[in-house]
């Protein structure tokens, strides 16, 4: 299992990586991998005002369906255009291709709120 230390996690398995204002978003290498082979991913419009835990989408496997919420609140800045079309990324290339969404952050001390790798590894490593 691939958890960058870079990253902050939820217990939904989103991560999140700060970029100067921004956070970048998408689903954890253990979300994907218990998913197995997304089939649909659907993103926010740029513009919409998200509060801390809402979603910003779905992603759908050949297993089940899932809500994409977001770490934090803020703005959607941008989305990955090419995931509509090319949903196998998330599972190929979860931390880098396969980005979701980009926020601009309303409140960065949410991120406190978030696991470091080494406490999402262990929560991972809990559920099995």
């Amino acid at each position: 299992m691939n958890i960058p230390a870079d990253l902050k996690y939820t217990q939904g398995d989103e991560w999140i990586r700060v970029e100067g204002d921004e956070g970048v978003i998408g689903i954890s290498d253990y979300a994907q991998d218990h998913l197995s082979d997304i089939v649909y991913v659907e993103l926010p419009e740029v513009g919409r005002g998200v509060k801390a835990g809402e979603s910003l989408g779905t992603i759908e496997s050949v297993k089940a369906a899932a809500d994409i919420n977001t770490p934090v609140s803020g703005a959607v800045s941008a989305v990955n255009e090419s995931l509509p079309d090319s949903p196998e990324l998330v599972n190929q290339d979860p931390y880098g291709q396969a980005w979701m969404v980009r926020l601009k952050l309303s409140d960065p001390k949410e991120l406190d709120n978030l696991m470091d790798a080494a406490a999402y590894q262990k929560y991972c490593e809990e559920r099995g």
